[in-house]
């Protein structure tokens, strides 16, 4: 039976919104909130016509168009959430607004497609006009309760669980700080950025990581003279040295040029730290790149794909770092290798990493002798999972994979 929202709507009442600005105190259960914690704007869709809710309250539908409250009444279903010509339907009721608030009072948890979250959620129809994004706008420190299990087992020792909360509270803010103002939410949900999967995700030894850590980031020194943060990336397995990131992503910050990691071998499972053989067809390589970097169509098919540039490091680990793609019609492109490898295989899951050798074997390319699971910039998991098991602390750990950083509490 589908059970739909019948509202009760009082007269329009004008109101300014502190969560559109991604900043203002959530009181969420289980973490302690702040006066002047930042809100995360946390893409979970960017393009679905339909969902479904579900709040064990009575909550708020607000118009970010026209700033209107609506009361709607606790419901015991799931309402369907709906898009039509001229807005948004929740259960029976239309509301002609292109970005619709549901809060829940009480700060009370709801569910979207069946997956449970704190703060409040937001519908925003895309420019198609066809589609919306669904953006769950959550304190920070609640934030992190999601996404710290869902990046690193709960079950790992404690000063490795801490040294991740800290990275992935920097992270955050960075991507925040740096991309957030250019677009209505900071965040995906997904490993674009980092994993959150909300109150699933919550468990006693992860949310006491985030507590004993509260407000705690990573900086370092800036031409200004001020401890500003950066993008504290962070991978499962490094494979014996982390990389240089203006290597892997274009960007250069001190604590990220890379170190050696004796850690990681010592615990990581032989299936992640060397990984077999990955098969591609050419065809499909081709497909594949082109369809990602159209601006290589002029090569044709892909015949050939030669790393150019090869890091090696005192303990013979190896990265490749560019690759040299030549075309069927002679032409030739180049690729970093971190950009080739998720083009051909965007899970990751294939091609683990940029350690590895490069051949083609008819119709085939071969991908193998590979090491490492990751881009392998920042802090190295497994790596820190060893050094906890060492007796070594979050901090140590941290300075350890970001050298030149230090930590700074926000609040």
């Amino acid at each position: 039976m589908k059970h739909e929202a019948k509202f009760a709507i009082p007269p329009a009442v004008g109101l300014l919104l502190l969560l559109t600005a991604g900043w203002g105190p959530i009181s969420q259960a289980g973490i302690n909130n702040h006066i002047g914690e930042p809100v995360i704007r946390v893409l979970l869709d960017k393009q679905i016509s339909t969902a479904s809710l579900k709040i064990n309250s009575s909550y708020k539908l607000i118009s970010r168009d026209s700033a209107e409250v609506f009361n709607a009444k606790k419901t015991k279903g799931t309402i369907q959430i709906k898009l039509s010509q001229n807005g948004i339907n929740i259960g029976e009721q239309l509301f002609k607004t292109k970005c619709l608030l549901i809060e829940p009072r009480s700060n009370t948890p709801f569910a979207i497609n069946k997956q449970s979250y704190r703060g409040s959620c937001e519908l925003v129809i895309n420019d198609d006009g066809k589609t919306m994004s669904i953006i769950n706008n959550v304190a920070l420190e609640t934030y992190l309760a999601g996404v710290v299990s869902a990046e690193m087992p709960s079950y790992w020792d404690k000063e490795a669980l801490r040294a991740q909360a800290i990275a992935a509270r920097t992270y955050c803010l960075y991507i925040k700080s740096n991309f957030g103002k250019k677009r209505n939410w900071d965040v995906m949900a997904t490993q674009a950025n980092q994993v959150y999967k909300g109150i699933v995700a919550e468990t006693l030894r992860t949310n006491d990581a985030v507590k004993s850590t509260d407000g705690m980031v990573l900086c370092c020194k800036q031409d200004s003279g001020t401890c500003e943060y950066f993008p504290a990336y962070y991978s499962s397995v490094c494979g014996g040295h982390t990389e240089d990131t203006k290597n892997i992503f274009g960007d250069s910050f001190s604590p990220l040029a890379g170190v050696p990691c004796p850690y990681c071998s010592e615990t990581a499972r032989l299936s992640l730290f060397f990984w077999p053989m990955a098969k591609f067809d050419k065809n499909y390589v081709t497909e594949q790149i082109i369809k990602r970097y159209p601006k290589l169509k002029d090569l044709e098919k892909i015949e050939n794909i030669e790393p150019i540039k090869v890091n090696t490091y005192a303990n013979g680990f190896k990265r490749i770092i560019t690759v040299k793609l030549t075309g069927s019609s002679g032409k030739t492109g180049i690729l970093r290798a971190e950009d080739l490898r998720l083009a051909i295989d965007p899970t990751g899951a294939k091609i683990q990493s940029t350690s590895c050798t490069i051949s083609r074997s008819g119709d085939e390319f071969l991908f193998v002798s590979g090491r490492g699971f990751g881009h392998g910039a920042g802090l190295c998991q497994y790596g820190a999972r060893q050094m906890a098991r060492e007796g070594k602390k979050a901090q140590e750990i941290l300075n350890y994979y970001y050298p030149h950083s230090r930590i700074k509490t926000l609040y």
